[in-house]
């Protein structure tokens, strides 16, 4: 069996530079490499967001019209952070456009933001409290694997 290290997203931009500067100004993720095309368009890139890798990708403009598709599929990149409240205000202050942060009924305290590459984002904070179920729902978890791997 595979030893999962962890999950990393890999994002698509058609201006991967002004998508490097503006994760980095507006949400403080740290900027590691670019790697430019002989234009010196940023083709490839890594940032971390704490101890976690995320990579770009800079696609000409005509990639998803070329490709027969109308643009990148939906998605939502959940960070993990001490205090939503803070980011949320430093995102805002720096130019983001998100409501306020809010108390979810899953324990968490949550905003959400778009980027300009139109990717989503959940800044999550979780909280030290019960999950309270939505009437008529219930909670199952999967039976432990044992030793043998049955369940």
């Amino acid at each position: 069996m595979t030893t999962f290290r962890g999950v990393s997203p890999y994002l698509y931009y058609t201006d991967a530079a002004a998508a490097l500067d503006w994760l980095a100004r507006v949400f403080g993720f740290v900027e590691q490499v670019r790697y430019l095309d002989p234009d010196g368009v940023v083709r490839e890139a890594e940032m971390t967001v704490g101890d976690v890798p995320i990579h770009l990708c800079g696609l000409d403009p005509d990639h998803w019209q070329r490709q027969g598709l109308p643009g990148p599929t939906g998605q939502l990149t959940i960070v993990y952070v001490d205090d939503v409240d803070v980011h949320h205000a430093h995102a805002v202050a720096a130019g983001a456009v998100a409501d306020p942060p809010e108390t979810k009924d899953y324990s968490a305290r949550t905003y959400l933001v778009r980027d300009p590459g139109g990717n989503s984002w959940c800044f999550w904070q979780p909280l030290d409290r019960p999950v309270r179920l939505r009437d008529g729902w219930s909670e199952t978890r999967p039976k432990p694997v044992t030793a043998r791997g049955d369940r």
